[in-house]
Parts: structure tokens; C-alpha cells; sequence
């Protein structure tokens, strides 16, 4: 059997791949080659809002939409400086508009994101590349894969010449991908090393509980938060996927679980019975009497693509759960991978920058998330001091820092996730600052803007080299100019191009607070997409001054401009007292 792309993996990563494949480039001959007959149950549920605007792209949202599933709202934590719950948002509260299903992929809903029931959910997606034309063998489990592996110098050549099925038959294709996550069938044949870039080394365990009318009070008309509960050696995951159905894990250091001498199934339900609120919750539920388990949670390849293969999601990397991106990473990937595979079919764009601005974005991208993962649980008192670790995230990227600097680094910008804005497990910029609020640092007001106070902003860059990024927009991976000075670097697009033209004509914040205001007014017509652009605006400034490409300062008689991080917000805020307007 032969075709143009074969992919190894019917779940997320896969069917987002071929579905957008085939949007695109309906003459595709694409193959999907999955191992399990669906449905069938998978961890990995909850999710982010850049996953919404994939499933859109793939023209699937809707039927995802159509299935019911809870709308994510945000996360409720305990998590800290106090065991208090406290929310995070994706939206303000009072921007949550009409709530009755079936919606559609406008306003609000374009901000927040699924609960997803994964045995439901990944066979909507396999069913929605059926109908592009995707060619689906199922079940059918890749046994071997013929590679030709082989060292020039110092150059390695890897490539997939065929895949072996259980039944016997060989595969030929011009791409092979693979999407079948943790088992990285393709990647552990062509021996593709994994690097460990992170200080996380956890177990979880999981399984799902149901009764009648389980998560009632709870959803809030078909909304949800995820449920995220510390315990003093790890946390607990409650993630509601409809009025009867909750998946309930327990993660924990891999170390303290081998100390302990229990047994999985132990040490999850005696994990779950002491914890009150959890307890309660599942007190007159039923789990599948089925403990799961999973070890080694982050990792990255060192290699995300060759001659004529890709790794796509959990197979190229992975990042510890507690920001709930897996799946959001897994679509996002797959996206790119599609687009770089259509521009190799195109033949214009050169094929070795798009195969360099795979992997460096991707693996970027994963390492982020793990940074971000140890900062998060380092507020927890897992790591014994907070400004160390800041420490060593920082050295990880290759920046020599004081514990001081690095905090800061972390705190205005030093992690990015989508080009042309700051975001990050869901958050901006503001939101990471309004977290950071909860978390275990000495002062509260350690968490403030530099731009705060300043009315003054002249541009620096002297001595940036100008290089180029990708950007996978549309069908295509965009080659987007990009500033580089030390290891900083300005994407001249989005929010980030908006404010640099901004300052190359301006330098007060009187001038360029209207001229923001005229920018954003002719670009976007409703209320709150131009409440979100100037949030964003304001977010992308403070990283370019964080990381050096702006000075600022403070001219006597002047307006300055005043940016705060309240302890209670609009989108962070104690759940007991509830959202709070701050202007």
C-alpha cells in the first residue's frame, strides 16, 4: 500500500494533521494508521483556547461544539501561599455571554476553551478527517518501521523508507509522521534521543468516576473550571466531562511515590479519601476500579523532523500537566507540521529553513511549558526556595542570573508561546502577574510592571541581528522578520510589530497611548476585542522592556503611565469572595 503521507496515530495529533492536509490540498493521498479500535478512553482532557482556534482552522469545532462537552473556563486552585481557593480566568466574568448549546465560534467563545471527554472527542476528530477524504486503517498497529540510518562525519541521515503492519503489509509513503504519542513508534526505531531539560520528574495516577447527576452544582450552564487540589507531597486533577463523568488524578515526585512502598492504586485512593473537599465530592460516585499510570512526564526530542519524517504532540515532547497544555500542544503542533508539510509540497520556501523552524519552534515551545511547569510548582514549597529555581530555569536558557534577575525575567516575559503576544498556559502577561501574587514570594509587591510610573520610551536596538521565524497562519508557514540582540528576540508581528512601529514614531506615552488607541480602533470593531488588543499592547510593551529593546524613563510634567497587579482581580481572584473590577 502506498500514499503521500502516512501517519502513525489516530488521536489528536493525527487527525488535526491529516484533516488540515486535506483542507488544503485535497489531492493528497493521506493514510491514518491507528492501533486501538475507537472509543476508547485517554487521559489528557482538559484544554487551553488556542486549541478552539485549531479545531476551527480544521473546520471541526463545531462538531465538537455540537457534542456537548463542558466549556473551560479557567481553573480553580489551591495553590501557594495559602490552601484558599483561588480561580484564574481566560475571560473576566462579566464577559461570559450567552451560554445555550450548540454556540457558535464568535465573541466570548473564542477566548475559553473544552473539558473533553477523550473516547468521545478523538473519534469526532478521526470521523471529521474521514469525511476530508483521509484514508483510516483502524485498528492496525505499526509493528516495524525499514529506516536507513547513517553517519556522514559529523552528519547523521535518517529515513523512513517503510512501515510494517501487525498483519504484514508494508507502507510506502513521500511523509511519515508520527502522532502516536508516548510510544513514539517511529522515534525510538530511527533512534531519535529525548532530553530531559526540566527538574519535574512525577507519576500520575488517574481513573474516572461516574454517578447520577455527579457534577450538577458544579457546571454552571455548561460551564467549568478544572479542579486543582495540592496535597503536601503533589496535587490532585478534578475534571468534570459532563453531569456524571469525572476524571480524578493524583501526581506526585517519582521519588517520593518509590519511598513510599504503595501500590498505585493505593496511594491514589488513600490520596483522594483524605482530602475533604475531594472526598465529598466522590462520595457516592463510582470509579472503573481501574488505576492508571503514567512516569516520566516531561520530555523533548532532539530531533523533530528528517529527510522525509515529523514527530507531532506527546511524541516530540512533552510538558509536565499542571498548566493543562497537552493537548493544546499536541493541535498546535500538528498545525505547523501540516503547513510545513504543504510548503515542502509547494517547493517555493526553502526546505531546510522550514524543517530548522519545525523543530526549533516546537521544541521551543515544549521547553517553555516545562519552565513555566517547575516555576508554578516551586510556588508550591515542592522546591525549597523560589528565587533558586528561578535561577536555574534562567541558566537552563542559557542566561547567567542572579536569583533576583531571574525572577524577574520570568516575571516580565521571559517565556513566550505564540508570536506576536505574550501568552502562556492560557495566560497573558497580566494573568502571569496576577498569579505569581498567589504564589510563595516574600513581598507581594516583588510582582509589579516596569513600565508602571513611566512616561518615557525610546527604542534600543543597537547591535540586533535581524533573522527570520515562522509562523503558521493559514495554510502556510508565514516567514516572519524577527530582532535578536543577546538572547532576546522581537517578532515583528502582532501586538509586538504594532508597538515597535508605535515607538519608532513616538516616545511619550501621551503620543503613543492615542496613537495605540487610533491602531486599534480601525482595526477591530467590537468592545471587547479592543478591551483584549489594548491588554495585549500594554503586555507586549513590558516585555520589550523587560528584555532590553526598550528604555524607559520618567520626564518631569509629563502623564505617566500606571499599570498595577492587584491581589484581586477580574480574572485571578479568591473563589470565596469572587471577581473583582480593577481599573
Amino acid at each position: 500500500m502506498s500514499c503521500d503521507v502516512a501517519i502513525v496515530g489516530g488521536g489528536p495529533g493525527g487527525t488535526t494533521l491529516a484533516s488540515l492536509l486535506k483542507k488544503y490540498s485535497p489531492s493528497l493521498d493521506v493514510c491514518i494508521f491507528e492501533k486501538e479500535s475507537f472509543p476508547r478512553d485517554h487521559v489528557g482532557e482538559s484544554q487551553l483556547p488556542p486549541t478552539s482556534a485549531v479545531l476551527h482552522e480544521m473546520g471541526a469545532w463545531e462538531k465538537v461544539e455540537a457534542a456537548g462537552f463542558p466549556i473551560k473556563l479557567g481553573a480553580s486552585y489551591t495553590w501557594g501561599k495559602t490552601m484558599e481557593p483561588w480561580v484564574f480566568g481566560f475571560i473576566p466574568d462579566s464577559e461570559i455571554g450567552d451560554t445555550s448549546r450548540p454556540g457558535a465560534y464568535e465573541g466570548w467563545r473564542k477566548q475559553v476553551a473544552f473539558q473533553v471527554d477523550r473516547s468521545r472527542y478523538d473519534a469526532i476528530l478521526l470521523d471529521h478527517a474521514k469525511s476530508l477524504g483521509v484514508r483510516v486503517v483502524q485498528p492496525s498497529r505499526v509493528t516495524g518501521v525499514r529506516c536507513e540510518c547513517s553517519s556522514l562525519g559529523e552528519t547523521a541521515r535518517k529515513r523512513v523508507d517503510r512501515l510494517v503492519l501487525e498483519n504484514g503489509e508494508e507502507i510506502t509513503a513521500r511523509y511519515y509522521v508520527d502522532a502516536s504519542g508516548n510510544n513514539a513508534i517511529l522515534r525510538r526505531q530511527l533512534g531519535v534521543e529525548v532530553e530531559v531539560p526540566t527538574l519535574l520528574k512525577n507519576v500520575a495516577f488517574w481513573d474516572y468516576w461516574s454517578a447520577e447527576n455527579l457534577n450538577v452544582h458544579l457546571l454552571e450552564k455548561g460551564t467549568m473550571r478544572v479542579m486543582i487540589r495540592s496535597v503536601g507531597f503533589g496535587w490532585i486533577w478534578y475534571i468534570v466531562l459532563s453531569d456524571h463523568r469525572t476524571s480524578v488524578g493524583v501526581v506526585c515526585n517519582a521519588e517520593y511515590f518509590k519511598a513510599s512502598g504503595l501500590k498505585p492504586e493505593v496511594l491514589y485512593h488513600q490520596t483522594l479519601s483524605a482530602h475533604p473537599q475531594i472526598s465529598s465530592l466522590l462520595k457516592t460516585a463510582q470509579s472503573t476500579g481501574t488505576v492508571s499510570t503514567t512516569t516520566d512526564w516531561s520530555y523533548v526530542s532532539k530531533e523533530s523532523c528528517g529527510e522525509n519524517w515529523f514527530l507531532v504532540g506527546e511524541s516530540l515532547g512533552f510538558a509536565d500537566p499542571i498548566l493543562a497544555a497537552g493537548l493544546t500542544l499536541t493541535h498546535t503542533c500538528a498545525e505547523h507540521c501540516a503547513y510545513t508539510i504543504l510548503d515542502l509540497e509547494r517547493g517555493v520556501k526553502d526546505a531546510q529553513w522550514l524543517r530548522d523552524q519545525y523543530h526549533a519552534t516546537q521544541s521551543r515551545r515544549v521547553r517553555q511549558h516545562m519552565k513555566f511547569a517547575e516555576y508554578w510548582y516551586s510556588a508550591n514549597g515542592l522546591f525549597t526556595d523560589v528565587l533558586d529555581n528561578c535561577a536555574v530555569i534562567a541558566a537552563q536558557s542559557g542566561l547567567n542570573m542572579s536569583p533576583q534577575d531571574a525572577f524577574r525575567w520570568l516575571s516580565h516575559g521571559g517565556i513566550d508561546d505564540i508570536p506576536g503576544q505574550f501568552v502562556i498556559g492560557g495566560l497573558g502577561l497580566s494573568g502571569v502577574k496576577s498569579v505569581q501574587k498567589r504564589f510563595s514570594h516574600a513581598e507581594s509587591d516583588d510582582v509589579v510592571y516596569l513600565i508602571d510610573g513611566m512616561n518615557t520610551f525610546d527604542l534600543d536596538i543597537e547591535g540586533a541581528k535581524r533573522e527570520s521565524m515562522a509562523n503558521p497562519i493559514a495554510g502556510e508557514v508565514m516567514n516572519v522578520p524577527m530582532l535578536v540582540k543577546n538572547e532576546a528576540r522581537l517578532p515583528l508581528t502582532g501586538y509586538y510589530l504594532q508597538i515597535f512601529t508605535i515607538l519608532q514614531q513616538y516616545r511619550y506615552v501621551e503620543e503613543i497611548v492615542a496613537a495605540l488607541q487610533r491602531s486599534i480602533a480601525q482595526l477591530i470593531q467590537d468592545p471587547m476585542g479592543r478591551k483584549h488588543a489594548w491588554n495585549q499592547s500594554m503586555q507586549c510593551l513590558e516585555t520589550l522592556v523587560a528584555q532590553g529593546w526598550v528604555r524607559v524613563s520618567r520626564t518631569p510634567g509629563r502623564h505617566v503611565l500606571s499599570m498595577k497587579t492587584p491581589d484581586e482581580g477580574e480574572i485571578v481572584y479568591t473563589e470565596r469572595s469572587g471577581p473583582t473590577k480593577f481599573r
